[in-house]
């Protein structure tokens, strides 16, 4: 009888344990995979919201705050009766400001995954086209720094340094601040984590790019600002999304003790990713003129 009593409390601790491992969140995160059609969702809102940063409060602020009056604005250009200087910086710094913001926004978020996902997005968007901007201004002479440092000599030390800033800020400071920031929707398994980044990160990468040429397209400047802007900036300067998840394996970067809910289907955020890829598509693609071109 005792023997039998101590089996029957052996086999109640093991039930009891083995049912506070399958409610754990992290064993079920790892069970499950996160909803590719709300990710894509969340991305097109984030991608929408990151180019207005750029083009409208960016280089629209600045040419407001210089004296200047607005022109046209697109999804990837901005148009200015005083193309100065600032105006020219503007939109890189406001994608850094605004990452900075995005970067509080999304650690102060510990239960909606969704919200915290978004967040996360906005602040990597905003990241990578700071560095994006500089690397290619400095390596291809094309882009908004390139403007900015337009005249100042010599010529040649100016793209090497904005080059070798684009380099440093975009693959040592910024990839791996934001491969980081991603680890509380992860989970802690070693090889299950790399598996669950790589969706996090490549799927945001292909919908943002497709977006952004998509709408791109109609732009009445040309297929050259299409090449340059939409597909450069998109596709290569977002190109960290893409490769990023390489970087978590091994144990260079440690999990998160911290663990996010799953990203599961949104209805909400599918029908606001229809109607603002549709206002972007549609309504920036083509631009938007506010004033007649002066004489």
């Amino acid at each position: 009888m005792l023997e039998s009593a101590a089996t029957m409390r052996r086999m109640a601790a093991n039930a009891a344990k083995e049912a506070r491992a399958e409610s754990d969140p992290t064993r079920l995160r790892e069970a499950t995979k996160p909803d590719l059609l709300t990710v894509a969702a969340i991305t097109i809102a984030a991608t929408v919201i990151g180019d207005f940063i750029h083009e409208a409060l960016g280089h629209g602020g600045m040419c407001l705050a210089t004296g200047g009056r607005p022109l046209v604005l697109s999804t990837e250009h901005f148009e200015c009766s005083a193309d100065t200087r600032l105006v020219a910086a503007g939109g890189t710094l406001a994608n850094l400001i605004f990452a900075a913001l995005f970067w509080v926004a999304a650690r102060a978020v510990k239960r909606s995954a969704s919200w915290r996902y978004f967040f996360w997005l906005l602040m990597t968007f905003n990241l990578l086209s700071v560095g994006g901007y500089f690397l290619f201004s400095g390596i291809g002479n094309i882009g908004d720094w390139t403007e900015v440092v337009a005249g100042w000599q010599p010529a040649w030390a100016w793209r090497i340094g904005l080059a070798a800033f684009g380099i440093v800020s975009y693959f040592f400071v910024f990839v791996p601040l934001s491969v980081r920031e991603l680890r509380p929707f992860l989970g802690k398994d070693p090889k299950i984590r790399v598996g669950r980044a790589r969706q996090l990160t490549v799927t945001p990468y292909l919908t943002a790019g497709v977006l952004a040429c998509v709408a791109g397209g109609l732009n009445p400047v040309g297929p050259l600002l299409i090449l340059i802007s939409a597909a450069a900036a998109s596709f290569g300067g977002n190109s960290g999304l893409a490769w990023m998840w390489n970087l978590l394996d091994g144990l260079r970067i440690p999990s998160s003790e911290f663990q996010m809910p799953e990203i599961e289907r949104s209805r909400r955020w599918i029908i606001a990713a229809v109607v603002l890829a549709m206002g972007f598509i549609a309504e920036l693609g083509p631009g938007v003129r506010f004033h007649g071109r002066p004489n």
